[in-house]
């Protein structure tokens, strides 16, 4: 299948309904299996020396910190397709993906609260990779607050787009911003890390299968979202119509 063959697939009503009818479950059971699994590896592994049992808490806010990220890359792709393109389809999926995001970001802001209290002493600091990740809640609850502001539906899709567009230089802000400037916010601790301070390979695997029941969770529960908004289109195109038509 060639790119444009792709593109259309990715961007045709239909097919993605088709798509999206057995894929949704699918990744929700993956997700659900995983999570499960997850859970479960999270209260067996020994605590850490310096961080005792909080340590655990890492397998439930990298996760989400991580995936809060990527689910904004979907927002960003998806607002391109729509303002560019013209493509529904990729404008519902916009719409759709932004609660989540929004959702992801905040438990990655709870979670890194409640691990940050008892290592750091305080709830909360102006850090500079905290601050990044409540920007970047704020653009998605931006994104949200300005598709519902606007009764025009096309101008608010078109609104809100630009403003997912510009959200993206955040990104690299919140990634990097442990490596820009000193901050109290760790650099990175994931297994793949170099200079020796990856993850030891016995929290690993509770924190892949965490990060794979975020995932299919998101992926789940994005293609849910869509499928209901492409039925709230149709429901109202139809009722437009029969409204229209001559009795």
């Amino acid at each position: 299948m060639d790119a444009r063959h792709t593109f259309d697939f990715l961007t045709n009503p239909e097919r993605f309904m088709a798509f999206s009818r057995w894929a949704a479950p699918w990744l929700g059971a993956l997700s659900a299996v995983a999570g499960v699994a997850g859970l479960v590896l999270t209260f067996l592994v020994p605590e850490d020396y310096q961080q005792g049992d909080t340590v655990r808490m890492m397998f439930i806010h990298i996760p989400a910190a991580s995936i809060s990220l990527f689910i904004y890359l979907c927002l960003g792709g998806a607002s391109f397709l729509g303002l560019v393109f013209r493509q529904a389809l990729a404008d519902l999926a916009a719409q759709a993906c932004a609660p989540l995001g929004a959702i992801y970001t905040a438990l990655a802001l709870i979670t890194g609260s409640l691990w940050g209290k008892p290592m750091w002493g305080t709830w909360w600091v102006w850090d500079a990779r905290l601050t990044s990740v409540l920007v970047l809640l704020l653009f998605y609850l931006g994104y949200i607050a300005l598709r519902g502001a606007l009764e025009d539906e096309q101008k608010a899709a078109r609104a809100a787009a630009i403003l997912a567009l510009v959200g993206l230089i955040n990104l690299p802000i919140v990634k990097f911003s442990v490596d820009w400037w000193n901050t109290l916010h760790q650099g990175a601790s994931t297994f793949m890390a170099a200079k020796g301070n990856g993850l030891p390979a016995i929290y690993a695997w509770p924190w892949g299968l965490m990060s794979l029941a975020y995932l299919g969770a998101f992926g789940a529960l994005w293609l849910v979202r869509i499928r209901a908004l492409v039925w709230r289109r149709r429901a109202r195109a139809l009722s437009l119509k029969l409204a229209e038509s001559p009795r």
